[in-house]
């Protein structure tokens, strides 16, 4: 299947590790450009050098989401060197799974504000777009109770409200807005390799809930991500598409 992504220009946040360099790489192997961010300006840039074996645009630049100047100024960029902006990947979480307040202002100046003022900054590009599309990263986590059942999870599920809102208010205007919720994903250097070396109790009980018996990859979450960004998916508007090998049990209608 032709994605019909050669030529459009992306933004994707906390793009550098894991699923949101699954994401870029996947994206410029389609023939994006691509953008992306990480609060490391180095990391940024070389993995933009990376991306550009692709033989497409790229941009790294060092900002932190939770900075609301730092991550216009990054849209700002990209739209400058690509010409204009179609797609934005919101993907940066603060993994924020404690009960004290500070982390309570971590999840929601990180996960929430930092995918609005994505999105906000993206809007005037995306409104020129003819190919608009927001996807946001979510969890399994925003729709049912588990360990993350803090923050994290009640972020994760403002998130998955929060893009259907904006599918229902832009599709006017012919931006689509849709969701991908993850389930357990596990990669080197990430959370649940963290898990694996330093808690093997519950890393060993995250594992045993999964019918597949394994967690999944970075490049099987991209993959969803990158369908639902793309002209291939242009009448799915709202979705939170579930990606966990059947972790979770609730129906979805």
């Amino acid at each position: 299947m032709d994605l019909g992504l050669k030529g459009l220009r992306a933004v994707v946040t906390g793009g550098t590790k894991g699923i949101g360099l699954a994401i870029a790489e996947t994206l410029a192997a389609e023939g994006c450009d691509v953008a992306v961010c990480s609060r490391h300006d180095g990391e940024a840039q070389a993995t933009a050098a990376r991306l550009a074996e692709a033989g497409v645009k790229t941009l790294g630049v060092g900002a932190d989401v939770s900075d609301g100047a730092a991550l216009a100024g990054f849209v700002e960029k990209a739209a400058s060197a690509f010409g204009g902006l179609d797609i934005v990947v919101a993907n940066v979480s603060a993994l924020a799974v404690g009960h004290e307040e500070e982390h309570w202002k971590k999840g929601f100046d990180t996960d929430l504000m930092g995918t609005v003022r994505l999105v906000n900054a993206a809007m005037p590009y995306l409104e020129q777009s003819a190919a608009g599309s927001i996807v946001t990263i979510s969890s399994v986590s925003g729709r049912e109770i588990d360990f993350a059942c803090g923050p994290y999870g009640v972020f994760k599920a403002a998130l998955i409200h929060y893009t259907q809102g904006l599918a229902y208010q832009l599709a006017p205007k012919k931006i689509r807005a849709n969701t991908v919720s993850p389930g357990n994903t596990y990669f080197d250097g990430g959370i649940w390799n963290q898990i694996k070396d330093g808690n093997p109790a519950l890393y060993a009980e995250a594992l045993a809930l999964n019918p597949t018996g394994r967690m999944a990859t970075a490049q099987e979450i991209a993959n969803a991500a990158v369908f639902l960004a793309s002209p291939a998916a242009s009448f799915i508007y709202g979705t939170n598409l579930v990606v966990d090998g059947a972790l979770t049990r609730g129906v979805q209608f």
